[in-house]
């Protein structure tokens, strides 16, 4: 597993996203948002997403509008779940209310409806985003540790399979920023979850660490995409580095959430 540097992207007063490359030479609208260019203020400031922790909506909605200019879709078409570390998939068309989509429990989108964008949020856990270029299929992807052992990102991948028609060979897919192993401390008995899969656990004191992005790697693996076909970044932390990423570990409930978005079609 080699990391990439994925390349910054923005708008003249819009939403700074990262991007992957392997996505974007493949021509599949995408960013993982930073916490850069936005409305919001305080804690908040300025790219937030979330709506939990007390932001004004008014200010979610502008970043949403901000973020669509950045990666190219119109917010009025962008779709999110109530995540709760399953593996739940949920299916978006051409007729799907955003708002009734959004009142949905699950940890996953997938959609082959044109100009549909599936937005997945995040504030240390890890974003991943899967398109088939030739089938105009993408899936999102939101996944803890939990969603990890859960099976979420072979869910995603077996939904963009078998009911959008995403050859296994065509599918690629690309992790976002979350914390990394530098910071991500746990308990003996979540790194025992994640002994088996090489490089995962970093055997510290006085907790074990844990490898998200090697964890997510292995997980694609296990859902069938080459090792060619899978980007992971390089040296990003979203606890490490406060002045890009927003971190629930670093900040708490205080904390703003990323959107990391795909686009349809």
């Amino acid at each position: 597993m080699t990391g990439e540097t994925y390349r910054r992207c923005e708008a003249r007063g819009a939403a700074v996203v990262l991007q992957s490359p392997l996505l974007a030479a493949a021509g599949v609208r995408h960013g993982f948002g930073t916490r850069l260019g936005g409305v919001s203020t305080g804690s908040f400031s300025s790219l937030n997403f979330g709506l939990k922790g007390g932001d004004d909506p008014a200010n979610v909605r502008a970043n949403q509008g901000r973020l669509g200019v950045t990666v190219g879709f119109d917010p009025g078409r962008l779709y999110r779940v109530r995540q709760v570390h399953g593996r739940r998939v949920v299916e978006v068309d051409g007729a799907s209310d955003p708002d009734e989509v959004r009142a949905e429990e699950a940890d996953a989108l997938a959609s082959a409806a044109p100009g549909a964008a599936l937005g997945v949020g995040t504030a240390d856990c890890v974003p991943v985003l899967l398109a088939g270029p030739h089938s105009g299929a993408v899936g999102a992807a939101h996944a803890g540790w939990r969603g990890l052992c859960g099976g979420t990102l072979e869910a995603v991948a077996g939904a963009l399979r078998h009911r959008h028609g995403a050859a296994p060979d065509e599918l690629l897919a690309a992790v976002g920023p979350c914390i990394g192993p530098c910071c991500y401390e746990v308990g003996e008995d979540v790194a025992a979850r994640f002994a088996a899969i090489p490089g995962a656990v970093i055997a510290r004191r006085p907790r074990p660490h844990l490898d998200l992005v090697a964890a997510a790697h292995h997980a694609l693996l296990a859902a069938g995409l080459s090792p060619e076909r899978i980007s992971v970044p390089a040296g990003l932390c979203t606890r490490c580095q406060s002045e890009l990423f927003f971190s629930y570990r670093r900040d708490g409930e205080a904390t703003g959430h990323h959107l990391s978005v795909v686009v349809a079609g």
